[in-house]
């Protein structure tokens, strides 16, 4: 402890906040409770890979199409 200037600890603050009732935001939270139910986790993941690998056959045909049209063009020009 410093003997020019001691340490004194503040008196603890009162810091009231008071909480409203916030219809849209209980809504929300229930919405959101709503969704959370055993299996929930699986089920989003099981519809997460089914969205990937329709987005992978998606861009595989893509590129085979783009493929063709390359080969299609050179034998043409040749």
């Amino acid at each position: 402890m410093s003997v020019l200037f001691p340490k004194v600890q503040k008196p603890r603050e009162w810091d009231y906040r008071p909480i409203y009732y916030d219809p849209e935001k209980e809504a929300r939270k229930d919405k959101k409770l709503a969704r959370l139910h055993h299996g929930s986790f699986r089920e989003e993941h099981e519809k997460n890979m089914s969205e990937l690998r329709r987005r992978k056959k998606s861009r595989l045909g893509f590129l085979l199409a783009i493929l063709l049209m390359l080969l299609l063009f050179v034998w043409v020009l040749s």
